[in-house]
C-alpha cells in the first residue's frame, strides 16, 4: 500500500495551479472537467502519480470558497533550504504564516506558507 494522493477543494481551479505550480515548483500533471458533477479535477506533483504523492486539487463550479474547519492541520514539504525558499515565495507574493525558524521546542527548521484558499503549507527543511 501507499498514499496516492490528497485532496483539496479549492475555489478557484486556476489560481490554485498557478501558486502550487509557480510558488511552490510542482507541475500539473493532469486536469479533467466533469461537465454531468459540474467539477474539475486537477492533480499536481513533483513527479509521476505512479511513483510519486500527488495533490488532487478539487474545483466544484458552483463554489467559490470553502470553510477549512479547525480539524485539518496542513501540507507538509521537504526543501534544500527553508530560508530560501521561505524568501523566494514571500518575493514572488506568496504569504508567510510563519517566518522560516527552528521548530517550537526543536531544531528543525521550518516555515509555513498559506495557498490561495488558505490552506497552511509547511516548509520542513531537508535532514
Amino acid at each position: 500500500m501507499r498514499i496516492l494522493h490528497t485532496m483539496l477543494r479549492v475555489g478557484n481551479l486556476d489560481r490554485s495551479i498557478q501558486f502550487y505550480t509557480e510558488m511552490l515548483g510542482m507541475k500539473l500533471l493532469r486536469r479533467k472537467d466533469y461537465p454531468e458533477g459540474q467539477f474539475t479535477l486537477a492533480f499536481v506533483g513533483y513527479g509521476d502519480e505512479s511513483e510519486n504523492t500527488v495533490l488532487e486539487l478539487t474545483h466544484n463550479w458552483d463554489t467559490d470558497s470553502y470553510d477549512l474547519g479547525s480539524g485539518y492541520g496542513h501540507v507538509a514539504l521537504e526543501v534544500d533550504d527553508v530560508y530560501q525558499a521561505a524568501d523566494e515565495i514571500s518575493r514572488r507574493g506568496g504569504k508567510i504564516l510563519r517566518a522560516a525558524g527552528p521548530m517550537n521546542a526543536g531544531t528543525t527548521i521550518i516555515a509555513f506558507v498559506e495557498d490561495p484558499d488558505g490552506y497552511p503549507i509547511e516548509l520542513i527543511g531537508k535532514k
